[in-house]
């Protein structure tokens, strides 16, 4: 009798599965706060911000602690995804000489567990709405794994682009430690979007994390789906997406000759 084979998307779904795990243990491992550090980043950006616009430079923005939180717990997931990425394959390197198999799955393991971590800090936000007099809306049901997919796309694009360009030009880890500080005061995060100047909107739709941040906040803040800021982030999750993986498969078959 022949042997059953296994098809190649069962294997590899497994195989993110486990890698997803691992990632999430070790996160986990000898802490005993566990949950608290996936949410403790954040919250203390939050109380910075905080203070530093609300407190000393009296930002007038209502509700301004849920406004900050409501922006930063999405953006942490694209800022812990792409700060992670310039070394995910340099830390495999046994892996990728000794092993075969899909070697994205390594960076899709990781953006998959920071977003397990952000849709863990979810509750909090509750708690904060509750705490001012807001309630969750029912359009959450619709808007958190509509957003959470686009998401999903853009962070794996932007990992395994620069994960796999990591590889042939080392600097890169720095450049995108700079580029993303500079995308976050760039994105309507600590600022509404109403206070850039009118000149300057344009701004906003040349930048692929504002349409996904933006929508994030509506949701969460006022229940309202943004379909034109979703239609756009979306537009830079699938770009992303494929032009990430192009660069991947283009590269791939050097990976074991460079690392």
């Amino acid at each position: 009798m022949r042997a059953v084979t296994r098809p190649n998307w069962e294997y590899q779904r497994d195989l993110l599965f486990v890698l997803t795990a691992k990632e999430i243990k070790l996160r986990y491992k000898s802490s005993w706060l566990g949950y608290v550090w996936s949410i403790a980043n954040p919250l203390a950006f939050a109380i910075l911000y905080f203070l530093a616009f609300r407190i000393f430079m009296r930002v007038e923005i209502p509700q301004y602690t849920l406004f900050l939180i409501a922006g930063l717990f999405p953006w942490q997931w694209i800022a812990n995804s792409t700060g992670a990425s310039p070394n995910l394959f340099l830390a495999n390197t046994s892996l990728l000489k000794k092993i075969r198999f899909p070697r994205n799955l390594l960076v899709a393991s990781s953006v998959l567990n920071d977003g397990f971590h952000f849709l863990c800090s979810i509750p909090v936000l509750v708690l904060f709405l509750l705490f001012y007099g807001s309630r969750p809306s029912w359009s959450w049901l619709i808007g958190i794994p509509l957003l959470a997919v686009a998401q999903l796309l853009l962070v794996y694009g932007l990992a395994v682009t620069i994960a796999s360009l990591n590889l042939f030009f080392r600097d890169l880890e720095r450049l995108t430690t700079l580029v993303v500080t500079f995308l976050f005061f760039l994105t309507p995060i600590v600022y509404s979007e109403s206070m850039i100047p009118a000149r300057f909107h344009f701004l906003l739709y040349l930048n692929p994390a504002a349409p996904l941040i933006l929508s994030w906040r509506a949701l969460f803040l006022t229940g309202h789906l943004d379909w034109t800021f979703i239609a756009i982030g979306y537009f830079y999750a699938t770009l992303t997406f494929a032009a990430g993986s192009a660069i991947y498969m283009k590269l791939s078959w050097k990976f074991a000759e460079v690392v």
